[in-house]
């Protein structure tokens, strides 16, 4: 029997089965019961929305469905007895009024929703790079059930092909954690070698006296502050690809930009040249005419597993990310060519020094944050990242014809991946409102082809994207 929380599932999706998956106690001994404290890394996090990811797969014409959704659950009930945790909940820690944890008894377990698109509709219409609704694909991804759950999954038959959706609460975990989950997962399922087994131990982070804990309780966004982050049903979802011919471009740029201005270039990375590159577009689709001087914001995650004193292992499942944020001036963020490519990565490194550099002041983090709300200008933020290899979870029927954060239609991010045709590429989704995305996919394609090294369409460049007072964004 479907839960209550599909009483508002769209006319084309019908819940064909919800299910309770436990961790599987197989030959060894059942996972104990437990309760892992918040750090202040995860604390963050508790009334922020949950990261939203679809997996599509194509299947072929004769795949035994029946077969492959049961091998999907004996398989995540094998995965889940290393990650139990996931399989809890959260809650307040017991006679405590602001201290939280991850609390995992016997019998506790993930929801897994099995349910089938009713439209008929082929899976390449869905794991398209073109501008798609939201509506029709952010069902497939489950909300997390009441009581606490920080996991659910969900996958729906489509007509020559499965969506796989995952839903988990960041407050859990990173998305480190989330996706390495996910490749023990897809190892259970083909009987390949997994990931190492993941570190369930929150003493690596320490927090002497509970000091940053405090201090980031407090910077948490309150759940009444959370309310209006709602995922719009007016949204289209895109998927941005550079190549990586394209990135090293934007690096050669950069390099005879900061030339021609006499400067030091910025450390341009393969991740810099592409936060710079889709920044500046964003900026220059958004931009309203902004006065000289305006600065607005993009802020991304830096993993500090390496960087704690001591380390922390790679395997640590729960939180272990700081922000990399930085301002720029609006309008020569929006500048098309060079100069605009110029200001934007100079920034993301600027960011990257800071943050790594700032690992024992994380109170430098909500200062930043603090900062930019109080600008007022906006801040773009980035979900997912090229090294969690989203693009090899093969749970047994080939690797993801795509993959798409569904979540940033609510987050206003944009979603980041290894690009799925290898090579070295990155892809970038982005969601807007309609026309919002027909200007970014405009100055998106312009500033590439200017890239590649196509004059005719320079001066479009800046035709096209000239500023206006319409509210696209």
């Amino acid at each position: 029997m479907a839960p209550a929380l599909h009483a508002l599932s769209p006319s084309f999706l019908t819940v064909l089965e919800t299910t309770l998956v436990a961790p599987s106690p197989s030959t060894r001994a059942a996972p104990p019961e437990s309760s892992l404290p918040l750090t202040f890394f995860d604390v963050l996090w508790v009334n922020s929305p949950p990261v939203e990811r679809v997996f599509f797969y194509h299947l072929a014409a004769d795949a035994d469905i029946a077969t492959i959704l049961s091998n999907l659950k004996t398989s995540l009930s094998q995965a889940l007895h290393a990650y139990y945790p996931l399989a809890g909940r959260l809650r307040l820690t017991p006679g405590t009024a602001d201290r939280y944890e991850l609390y995992y008894q016997p019998g506790d377990g993930v929801t897994f929703t099995v349910a089938e698109y009713c439209d008929d509709v082929d899976v390449d219409e869905l794991a398209t790079d073109e501008p798609k609704k939201v509506t029709k694909i952010a069902p497939l991804a489950l909300p997390l059930p009441g009581g606490g759950a920080v996991l659910a999954l969900q996958a729906t038959v489509l007509h020559r092909g499965l969506a796989i959706g995952m839903t988990v609460h960041h407050a859990a975990c990173d998305g480190a954690s989330s996706t390495r989950f996910l490749h023990a997962w897809a190892a259970a399922s083909t009987g390949a070698e997994g990931p190492p087994p993941p570190v369930i131990d929150r003493t690596f982070v320490e927090d002497p006296k509970g000091r940053l804990y405090d201090l980031f309780s407090k910077a948490m966004p309150t759940a009444d502050q959370m309310e209006h982050v709602k995922m719009p049903d007016d949204h289209l979802f895109a998927t941005f690809t550079l190549s990586k011919g394209d990135v090293q471009r934007v690096k050669d740029v950069v390099a005879g930009e900061a030339g021609r201005r006499g400067t030091v270039p910025p450390r341009c990375s393969s991740l810099v040249a592409t936060f710079g590159f889709i920044w500046s577009c964003y900026q220059r689709a958004k931009d309203a005419g902004s006065s000289s001087g305006a600065r607005t914001y993009l802020c991304f995650p830096i993993d500090h597993r390496l960087r704690m004193k001591p380390p922390v292992p790679d395997e640590y499942l729960g939180n272990c990310v700081g922000a990399a944020i930085h301002a720029a001036p609006e309008d020569q963020l929006a500048e098309a060519g060079a100069g605009g490519l110029f200001v934007a990565c100079t920034a993301v490194a600027a960011a990257i020094e800071e943050a790594v550099g700032g690992v024992g002041s994380p109170e430098l983090w909500i200062e930043q944050f603090k900062e930019a709300a109080v600008a007022g200008t906006g801040i773009l933020t980035v979900a997912g990242s090229p090294r969690f290899r989203v693009y090899e979870v093969d749970l047994g029927f080939g690797r993801p014809a795509k993959v798409d954060i569904v979540s940033v239609a609510r987050t206003g991010a944009m979603a980041v991946a290894e690009g799925r045709r290898g090579g070295g590429g990155m892809e970038v989704g982005i969601s807007l409102p309609a026309v919002g995305m027909k200007r970014f996919q405009k100055c998106f394609e312009d500033a590439l082809a200017v890239l590649r090294g196509c004059p005719c369409r320079a001066s479009q460049l800046n035709t096209y994207c000239g500023f206006s007072a319409s509210p696209y964004f």
